[in-house]
């Protein structure tokens, strides 16, 4: 049986796993002189059942946290069993309000063998696809009801306070709506461009629409949210009940 205290070991494993997961993932390792890092991942670790039970008997002393540029988080930790290998979390996003989680179920961790390609399968079939569907309801949860916006496509919302919000899938519809007065919020990533001036955010509207198009990006403008259900297809499960926890419950 390999040492599972070899912190060499922890961190090749999660470098090789990092490296064959789907889209594009790094590593990096923390250990014991890290105590208030893994204090703060502990209380995020996304998990009511198989890793909330080993971090109960066995705080962690060290971990690799697998991140992707969208914000996404899994961590690697050591198994205190008789059987090789290690186990693997989601992080659940530090940014987001308590309700954002209400009715959403936790992506819980799994099991991982010795083998870190074979293991890169098994991540992907199960606990990433479980892990996406969770993120992606969280964020539309605090997004208020903001339909997430596509590659090819903004959804700008109309707010009850008169201000326009919206959420761009990437980088470049960002750049063209800060021209333009919007402001992003950074810990949902939400663009709101204020209604204070109405003139000016007509205007502003306005402009937007061809600069984005240049990009083959359009546009869509809706009512306000909360008026609709979101247009994504429904669960294929009824969601567990809405609890009341914090987010450091998740983690126990």
């Amino acid at each position: 049986m390999h040492d599972h205290d070899t912190s060499e070991r922890l961190a090749s494993y999660a470098d090789v796993l990092a490296g064959e997961l789907p889209d594009t993932w790094v590593s990096s390792h923390l250990t014991a002189d890290d105590k208030d890092d893994l204090a703060e991942l502990t209380d995020h670790i996304w998990d009511l059942d198989l890793v909330a039970a080993s971090l109960a008997e066995h705080p962690l002393q060290q971990a690799a946290v697998l991140s992707r540029p969208d914000g996404a988080q899994l961590i690697l930790i050591d198994r205190h069993d008789e059987r090789d290998g290690f186990l693997l979390a989601a992080i659940a996003p530090r940014a987001l309000p308590d309700e954002a989680y209400r009715a959403v179920p936790e992506p819980n961790g799994i099991a991982l063998a010795d083998d870190p390609f074979l293991s890169a399968e098994q991540v992907a079939g199960d606990l990433l696809a479980r892990y996406d569907r969770a993120l992606a309801q969280v964020r539309h949860n605090a997004l208020g009801g903001i339909q997430p916006s596509q590659p090819d496509r903004v959804v700008l919302t109309w707010q009850p306070d008169g201000s326009v919000a919206t959420a761009p899938a990437d980088d470049r519809a960002g750049t063209i709506l800060v021209a333009h007065g919007f402001v992003q919020d950074p810990h949902s990533g939400i663009y709101r461009l204020g209604g204070d001036d109405t003139q000016a955010q007509a205007r502003a509207l306005r402009e937007i629409g061809p600069q984005l198009d240049a990009l083959g990006i359009g546009t869509a403008l809706q009512h306000p949210a909360g008026r609709h259900a979101p247009t994504s297809a429904p669960a294929s499960k009824p969601p567990v009940p809405a609890s009341s926890r914090t987010p450091t419950s998740r983690a126990r």
